[in-house]
Parts: C-alpha cells; structure tokens; sequence
C-alpha cells in the first residue's frame, strides 16, 4: 500500500506541476460508474502502455479505477492543498 501512495504523490505532484490537479479530480468524480471501463482499457492496454509508464504505475491505475473507494481516496489526495515545500 505505501508503495502505491508513493505513486499517487508521484501522480498528484505531475498534475500539480501542469495545472491539471484539480481538473483530474473533477473528471474522476464526473466518470464514476465509467472508471470500471477505464480500468479494463488499462488492462487491454498495458503492453502498448508499458512503453510510456512503469507497469507498478499501470496497475496501480486500473486498481484505482477499479474500486471506487480506491478512487476517493486518490481525490482526496489531489484535493489536499499544495504544501510550500512542492511549490
């Protein structure tokens, strides 16, 4: 498990750094029901995807998708206030 909110710190950081945190939790709020299909499209996806993400970061995604309390918690993460020690 702490290898995984190592991955989402990593993840909530990049999308603090392009202006798109707030945004992705917005869109992950707004799929609901549809992150299931997300997560199967990792899946199908995984060996084209390897080539741009780690696999650790793939699965870490499709089980993010996957289980919807999983899913809250990644938004409350990137809900969190940045800390001046990331701006």
């Amino acid at each position: 498990m702490e290898q995984k909110k190592q991955i989402w710190q990593t993840w909530a950081d990049t999308l603090n750094r392009w202006g798109l945190k707030t945004l992705t939790a917005t869109f992950l709020e707004a799929l609901g029901p549809l992150n299931l299909f997300g997560a199967q499209v990792v899946y199908l996806g995984q060996p084209l995807l390897n080539s741009f993400l780690p696999e650790s970061h793939l699965n870490a995604l499709a089980e993010l998708l996957e289980n919807p309390q999983t899913t809250q918690a990644f938004i409350a993460v990137l809900r969190q206030p940045d800390s001046p020690a990331s701006a």
